[in-house]
């Protein structure tokens, strides 16, 4: 990790922040990292079973804003290749393929 980016920041995915940190993102055995919204997001999607709390000096929604994003993002987005289990697709597109 290098000091410009959260400790949300996925090493191998190379956006930057998108502002400053504000939330904090836990797995399902509640270890976790605090981050930006841009990264919170982005690990968020890439958990089973994660779930998103605003720090307190977050501004109101932002834990939700987070979890609305993350419902859109694919896990390990920032790498490539085919995306054909479910594991591999975002929550949103698990309900569209489920609700045909």
């Amino acid at each position: 990790m290098t000091h410009d980016r959260c400790p949300a920041a996925h090493p191998e995915d190379p956006t930057p922040c998108g502002g400053p940190v504000v939330v904090s993102v836990l797995d399902a055995g509640g270890a976790g990292a605090d981050g930006c919204e841009h990264h919170g997001a982005r690990l968020l999607a890439s958990l089973d079973r994660g779930r998103v709390h605003g720090l307190p000096h977050a501004a109101p929604g932002t834990a939700i804003r987070v979890f609305k994003a993350a419902d859109g993002i694919r896990p390990f987005c920032w790498l490539d290749g085919p995306r054909t289990e479910p594991s591999q697709l975002s929550h949103a597109e698990n309900r569209t393929r489920h609700s045909r």
